[in-house]
């Protein structure tokens, strides 16, 4: 067996190693990294400060906020640096730390997701309910529950792969320590580890993703029961943003996982990550304001008042 000690340091190659299009990657993340910090910190914000947005929707809509902002934080700074310092190392324990928060962080998102599917649902299907259920303890427990389930996740999924010998070369073709390249580094028989990241990605996701559909199949079937139209859309209204945010989180995150992983991938197998750690963070407070009348009434009335946010929420 070659020696297992010799990798103490990965190289994250990136997009290109053409210093003009280097520039471009620092430019375009360095966009999406403020867009998705103003457009979520803007939310958490207006969710705190702003006392007719404190409901348990909005109470998950900010914690999501929180998570968007930590999970594109675990990947881009980092890329960026190595982007415009043309530096492209990462120590062994760097990439073991920005893994296991990435994974952390994305699916403490979707156990969230679920939560507020869950949300939706008791608020359109039981509203007598709604309020006795989604008390403010209940809702404190059910998002530590996501950090906590996010967490565990991360423990199993990214210790089951360092727990592997790594002997190089140590070239990762991605601009962040991703499970997939890394694997291909490893001395020994990957392929139990494999099984056992599907294995435990299956488990995870099916849950998530039947509670959350089965959620809408009864979110559904209470709505069209709505005599005016009027009711149906507002129903309706609350419950897109949601639908379109998960079905861009699981279905970007699906296909990367699950496809098969090239030695040498191409140039769409590069992109592809940007559509999971990326973008997800960037479009969520868009998606969220621009259906959400009470997020975009907020952030009227904080404009009117000249950004005076200490005297407006008084």
């Amino acid at each position: 067996m070659t020696n297992q000690t010799s990798v103490t340091e990965f190289r994250l190659l990136g997009f290109s190693d053409i210093c003009e299009l280097q520039i471009l990657h620092f430019l375009v993340f360095l966009f999406a990294y403020m867009a998705a910090f103003m457009g979520n910190f803007l939310i958490i914000v207006l969710v705190t400060l702003d006392h007719h947005l404190h409901s348990p929707m909005y109470f998950f809509l900010k914690n999501m906020s929180f998570l968007d902002l930590c999970y594109i934080s675990a990947t881009v700074p980092k890329s960026m640096v190595n982007a415009i310092m043309q530096r492209h190392s990462i120590s062994f324990h760097g990439c073991f730390l920005q893994l296991f928060f990435f994974i952390m962080f994305g699916t403490a998102e979707l156990a969230l997701l679920t939560v507020m599917a869950y949300d939706r649902y008791l608020a359109i299907c039981s509203p007598l309910r709604y309020g006795t259920v989604m008390n403010s303890r209940a809702c404190v427990q059910m998002a530590a529950g996501s950090w906590l389930s996010g967490t565990l996740y991360s423990v199993l999924h990214v210790g089951n792969s360092f727990s592997l010998p790594f002997c190089g070369p140590n070239f990762v073709h991605q601009f962040f320590c991703d499970i997939p390249p890394l694997l291909q580094f490893s001395c020994s028989d990957t392929q139990p580890n494999k099984v056992h990241n599907i294995v435990l990605a299956l488990c995870y996701g099916l849950i998530c993703f039947t509670f959350i559909f089965v959620s809408y199949i009864h979110i559904f079937n209470t709505v069209v029961r709505i005599p005016s139209a009027e009711g149906r859309y507002k129903a309706f209204s609350t419950c897109l943003p949601h639908l379109i945010v998960v079905s861009l989180f699981i279905g970007t995150g699906f296909f990367m996982y699950m496809k098969p992983n090239p030695r040498v991938p191409s140039t769409q197998d590069m992109l592809a990550p940007v559509l999971y750690a990326v973008v997800p963070p960037v479009l969520n407070p868009i998606i969220y304001s621009l259906r959400n009348k009470e997020i975009k009434g907020a952030l009227r009335k904080v404009k009117r008042q000249g950004w005076n946010m200490a005297t407006y929420f008084q």
